[in-house]
């Protein structure tokens, strides 16, 4: 089994920065696809930002220039730095993964609330 543990979101105000941090823990897996998506009070959870194994990105055209996907392998760990953060990204933020143990599997995490005051 797999757990994702997310930390980083909180309030912050308009044109701020937050860090966002998920971490796979478990035995005998491998990731492949990490990423980001939100989901926004009364809307649908939507991609934010994706990163291959192959380490190729892409992002949401909303935050293209903004936020940045990154990941560290040895952890299994994958983060989304946000800057010139806006109102309108305010929303629960869940990292997800492509994990393969006997096969491909997603899985993902807990939320974590990101807020951005006007």
């Amino acid at each position: 089994q797999v757990q994702l543990v997310e930390s980083g979101g909180g309030l912050v105000q308009a044109g701020g920065s937050l860090r966002l941090s998920c971490a796979a823990s478990g035995s005998g897996f491998s990731v492949n696809t990490m990423a980001w998506y939100r989901q926004a009070p009364g809307k649908q959870r939507d991609l934010v930002a994706i990163i291959t194994s192959g380490g190729s990105t892409n992002y949401a055209d909303s935050v293209k220039g903004r936020f940045t996907i990154s990941r560290d392998i040895a952890k299994n760990t994958v983060y989304l730095q946000m800057n010139s953060l806006k109102p309108e990204d305010t929303a629960v933020y869940y990292c997800s993964m492509i994990v393969t143990i006997l096969y491909e599997a997603r899985y993902w995490g807990q939320g974590t609330q990101v807020t951005v005051s006007s």
